[in-house]
């Protein structure tokens, strides 16, 4: 079975957020997909399959793929550079797209422009503004501008770019935060080439931080396209400022949001088991 390592988020390898992407030709366990997972120790590891022949996939209107993400400890309901990763391959092996995914989810599509960025369509969640929870200014080592949830994780404004490039959080303090996982942004620096910065810990799901977050700008993108001021249709840049690095084109429609970066394939070769 074929399976590849693609740096999503970026136009250069090693850059960006590495996923495993399996392509599968044969039914497989969910245990099975999590060793997959596991072994591969990238944030997260995608498994797609076509869903032609498939009665129960056919009864869903307009869906070419079954698409499913692992962490190394377990199943997730949305992601978005391995999104981007398993699109990137397909692409190169010919797809014409759109391409849409039936996921966990709902049905996310995705396309490819002239110039090889690839846009996918997902849902918007914005965060509600809640109180900043006991613990977390401790754990994060920085106080809080504010908070708000999300369907999956907390959002944690901070009070400008260079407190979230210098973060330095305390692992196992912020799992005891209750969140799956921690979006930590702010406003960028005038004159910078985005328009907001963020970075992303998920210690509770194996993940002590994620390079580049697909999933996350599903939050940050509709928080500040309202903290900015944009119009609907807009597109804000964010820079996700972790160790390797990425950029996310975001723009907000309605209640989805179009999330635009490219892909480089680094790794291919065969599952031996």
């Amino acid at each position: 079975m074929r399976i590849l390592v693609v740096d999503a988020f970026t136009d250069r390898p090693f850059g960006g957020n590495p996923a495993g992407v399996c392509l599968l030709d044969r039914q497989v366990t969910d245990a099975w997909m999590q060793s997959v997972a596991a072994e591969m120790r990238h944030s997260e590891t995608a498994f797609v399959e076509p869903v032609e022949g498939d009665e129960a996939a056919r009864a869903t209107p307009a869906v070419d793929y079954r698409l499913r993400w692992f962490t190394p400890a377990t199943e997730v309901d949305l992601c978005g550079h391995a999104t981007l990763a398993t699109a990137h391959v397909l692409f190169e092996r010919g797809e014409a797209g759109p391409i849409r995914f039936s996921t966990r989810s709902g049905v996310l599509t995705v396309r490819r422009d002239d110039g090889g960025e690839v846009g996918m369509d997902f849902p918007a969640l914005p965060p509600d503004e809640v109180p900043v929870p006991d613990g977390l200014a401790a754990a994060l080592g920085a106080p809080p501008v504010r908070a708000g949830r999300s369907r999956f994780d907390l959002l944690v404004e901070l009070a400008d770019e260079a407190t979230v490039r210098n973060l330095a959080p305390d692992p196992a303090a912020m799992a005891a935060v209750d969140a799956r996982g921690f979006i930590v942004t702010a406003r960028a620096d005038v004159g910078a080439p985005y328009d907001f910065v963020s970075r992303f810990f998920a210690p509770r799901e194996g993940i002590p931080e994620d390079p580049v977050t697909g999933s996350a700008h599903c939050v940050l993108a509709p928080y500040w396209a309202a903290a900015l001021g944009t119009r609907d249709g807009a597109t804000l840049t964010g820079a996700q400022l972790s160790e390797r690095g990425g950029t996310v084109r975001a723009t907000v429609r309605g209640d989805r949001v179009e999330l635009a970066g490219r892909a480089r394939t680094v790794l291919e070769g065969l599952l031996a088991v």
